[in-house]
């Protein structure tokens, strides 16, 4: 035994790690997800399948390439679990493995094989000092490290701080976004196929306003992925 590792086991006997998804004691070989929980995510498979639940969301707002979502977000459930502790526990973590698996999932796709850039959805520069960072950048994070494409932050911004969506009607949420997003730097973004990555969608109206706000920029194309999306 290494010296390394046998520190490591001592300080999770008095400090062990537990799995974001169920709370169990995660053990050697197992980081911040326990295995038997990425055993049991509610997979989507969506990135196979065309006109998917969430590309009919999507229909007829925006001229998107393909949509998709890793996970169902179920009430109670793993991912459920795991979302919590990326957006309101500190856990960045959880969204760059979250995000490499969806990585992964995507590269079976060729429909995403031709992606140039991953853009996260923005959050605006007050809401990401109070949480320290923003958990769609963490979920890119992990994308990236499957697709191996350019991540960029700084081209594409939130200028309005919106009040939160969650008990919003569907117009509400809407009107809530408008022009809340900024492209800031549309030469580095020209003739891109860019990849827009967000945590959950519900009504799909961040994503809508999002999207819209980058297709304005020359020859752009869009695909979205997010990490979860609510079961209808």
């Amino acid at each position: 035994m290494s010296i390394k590792t046998f520190f490591k086991d001592f300080f999770h006997l008095f400090y062990p790690s537990y799995c974001c998804g169920c709370g169990t004691t995660l053990v050697n070989g197992e980081n911040i997800i326990c295995l038997q929980c990425l055993q049991n995510l509610p997979l989507t498979r969506f990135h196979l399948q065309k006109n998917n639940m969430v590309e009919k969301t999507l229909m007829g707002r925006i001229p998107y390439q393909r949509a998709t979502a890793f996970c169902y977000f179920q009430k109670g459930s793993i991912i459920q679990h795991a979302i919590h502790q990326l957006k309101y526990k500190g856990n960045r973590e959880v969204g760059v493995i979250l995000g490499e698996l969806m990585g992964q999932s995507l590269m079976d796709s060729p429909d995403f094989a031709d992606i140039d850039i991953i853009i996260p959805i923005p959050i605006h520069p007050k809401k990401q000092a109070k949480r320290g960072y923003n958990q769609s950048e963490m979920i890119c994070l992990g994308v990236q490290k499957s697709m191996h494409k350019p991540l960029d932050t700084t081209s594409f911004v939130r200028v309005i701080n919106t009040s939160s969506q969650t008990k919003k009607t569907r117009y509400s949420r809407w009107k809530n976004v408008e022009d809340i997003f900024q492209v800031v730097n549309p030469d580095n973004l020209k003739n891109k196929h860019i990849l827009l990555i967000d945590d959950v969608i519900t009504t799909g109206s961040t994503l809508e306003a999002a999207a819209n706000c980058l297709l304005k920029v020359d020859n752009v194309k869009i695909s979205i992925a997010c990490l979860a999306c609510a079961n209808h």
